[in-house]
């Protein structure tokens, strides 16, 4: 698929039949997949597919979703920086669920912990009062120690975080508009 533009991110067969493929664009692209991107690789799959003698009833392909799986090396390569969830696959100090924000370190990986609500305000008050002496705690961790892996989605309904200056700084309406719709 990476002659398409697209990286296969995972692939599963269930029981009645059904073949479903995520797919993705190849990094460095940002873009969302659509369902035109979904209705080419389902086109070319469907030749290959028959041409390998693959089984299938039905065949799903989509996107991996906003909750997207980290499977390879280069999946948390590409998505340092962002907020993850991983599950160990033993327990560390009587946890498997971990979640924060990825960074790499040399051959393995980083999770700069989320401290719950009421921790990071005191964690922040102190913080204050100690000038700054505040240290986050973070997990490191190879790959091979993880069972699962995958992004936290950031949904933002209301578009705050990709309004324009002006309008996250409270600029009015005019009169005859409310909600980003006109009143009639």
């Amino acid at each position: 698929m990476t002659g398409l533009g697209y990286d296969l991110v995972d692939a599963e067969k269930s029981a009645g039949g059904l073949l479903r493929v995520f797919i993705d664009h190849l990094p460095p692209s940002l873009a969302f997949i659509t369902v035109d991107d979904c209705e080419k690789v389902t086109r070319q799959l469907q030749h290959v597919l028959e041409v390998e003698g693959c089984a299938y009833e039905r065949l799903e392909v989509s996107s991996p979703g906003l909750d997207r799986p980290l499977k390879k090396a280069a999946d948390y390569a590409r998505f340092a920086g962002e907020q993850i969830e991983i599950t160990l696959k033993l327990p560390f100090k009587g946890r498997k669920k971990f979640s924060g924000q990825l960074q790499a370190l040399g051959e393995g990986w980083r999770l700069v912990l989320e401290a719950p609500r009421a921790a990071r305000a005191a964690k922040r008050a102190a913080a204050a009062a100690a000038a700054g002496a505040e240290t986050d705690q973070a997990l490191d961790f190879s790959l091979d120690e993880v069972r699962e892996a995958h992004l936290v989605p950031v949904v933002d309904f209301k578009g705050r975080r990709f309004a324009a200056p002006e309008a996250a700084t409270g600029a009015t309406l005019p009169d005859d508009e409310v909600d980003g719709g006109r009143i009639q």
